[in-house]
């Protein structure tokens, strides 16, 4: 990773401007940025606007990261508008390497390959997702209509700050002169930093419970059912295919953000687009139910916070007896204070833990990571250990159906990497 911008300004100059080719509603955030960013996306469309949609990383393939009206990009074009700009990116290469500096990294050069992507099709609107922080990332060479950030907790601290005012800092990067801020509720140290920088560049700001709300949300099969109060108006029975109670502000920030990026947020959007708009809402890899009998989820949780919502959400929508983990952790996460979080969050609900490791050359080997779930209080005795993950699946089933228990999940959690792997083979792939 490179903290820098200029690379990024010399590709799009050298490509004819790409990132200026359409309209761009900009995210970040520490939780809930994909789901907020699919929401976003999925009342676009409804509004019958074409759409691309920016987003990192991906479960399976690569393409998942470059939208096309919610679908990923054809493998052709892919490969087609990448060896179209190749040659170009060479010219930024070498000017790189001739001022010492390190050549594009592989995350600078999927974002230009997006943008080249959006302009080509062409797209009505980019949405467009933060990598990490803001105001270096590679996708800030846009300049946002909308500027969306979704909750700031730690993480990347190493990178981005040790509190939530200097994370937010980093992620108020994103919002532009003329542009237009939406915020999920804040720490108020963060609060206090985004408003200030909305003030200073005199641009719109709308915060989640003062400027638009949650009224009420009730829960059910397959999701749950919605009233919001946006910025212009109030929608009810708007039901949404996702569960918990943070999916139900991922989707309350979502509102406020089309209706800030269609109305200014002054004009009442119209009450069926949105609701079929959150009616065809997917958010993969996040509480995303794979196989039924036993039930197996897989959560892309990989901070405390994360960890600590989709827990909330498992205990109000699933009514498991039993509930075995599968966690495998990426080593610059904080893996111990995520397994505390996880023991402490679901108690007696887990009386078996499998510690495995996905293929990501940056996975906490799984003897390692076991010692530290033995230190974060988890019982030694409670503890499987594996490697394989076709192994770690039989062994988790297993335990979830012991004693014919038709009540039991596996939840597979810890990071995106082992979520999809273990969603690849679930499907009959192989990792």
């Amino acid at each position: 990773m490179e903290p820098r911008m200029a690379p990024m300004f010399r590709a799009m100059e050298i490509l004819g401007e790409p990132n200026k080719a359409c309209p761009v509603i900009h995210i970040t955030g520490t939780n809930g940025k994909t789901s907020t960013a699919r929401m976003i996306e999925s009342l676009l469309m409804a509004h019958d606007l074409r759409t691309g949609r920016y987003s990192s990383p991906h479960l399976i393939s690569v393409t998942e990261r470059i939208a096309i009206d919610g679908a990923p990009v054809e493998d052709e074009t892919f490969v087609r508008v990448w060896d179209e700009i190749s040659p170009f990116l060479e010219i930024v290469d070498a000017e790189l390497v001739e001022r010492g500096e390190n050549k594009l990294t592989y995350f600078e050069a999927v974002t230009i390959l997006a943008f080249a992507v959006f302009a080509g099709v062409p797209v009505d609107v980019v949405v467009l997702e933060v990598g990490l922080g803001g105001i270096t990332d590679a996708t800030n060479v846009a300049d946002a209509d909308v500027s969306v950030i979704t909750p700031i907790s730690l993480d990347h601290t190493d990178l981005l700050g040790d509190t939530p005012g200097e994370i937010a800092e980093e992620k108020v990067g994103i919002l532009k002169p003329g542009g237009y801020l939406v915020s999920s509720v804040q720490p108020v140290d963060a609060a206090d930093v985004l408003l200030a920088r909305a003030r200073e560049l005199d641009v719109p700001a709308a915060f989640d419970t003062l400027d638009f709300k949650l009224i009420e949300r009730q829960h059910g099969v397959g999701g749950q059912l919605l009233s919001i109060q946006g910025q212009a108006a109030r929608y009810d029975e708007i039901f949404l295919p996702l569960f918990g109670a943070h999916q139900a502000q991922n989707a309350t920030v979502a509102l406020a953000a089309v209706e800030a990026f269609l109305g200014g947020g002054q004009r009442e959007l119209n009450a069926d687009l949105v609701r079929d708009g959150f009616a065809a809402a997917t958010s993969p890899g996040r509480l995303e139910l794979l196989r039924a009998a036993p039930s197996i989820l897989v959560d892309a949780g990989h901070n405390p916070d994360g960890i600590r919502v989709t827990a909330e959400a498992i205990k109000e929508s699933f009514g498991f007896t039993r509930l075995v983990l599968m966690v495998g952790i990426l080593q610059e996460k904080d893996a111990e204070a995520m397994l505390y979080t996880l023991r402490e969050e679901y108690g007696d609900m887990v009386e078996d833990i499998c510690i495995t490791q996905s293929s990501s050359p940056r996975a906490i080997p799984a003897g390692e990571l076991s010692t530290l779930a033995i230190d974060a209080g988890w019982p030694e005795a409670d503890i499987h250990v594996t490697e394989n993950l076709e192994d770690a699946i039989e062994w988790s089933v297993g335990r979830a159906e012991a004693g014919n228990d038709l009540s039991g999940g596996v939840l597979v959690t810890g990071s995106i990497t082992l979520v999809g792997e273990i969603s690849l083979l679930l499907k009959g792939g192989k990792p």
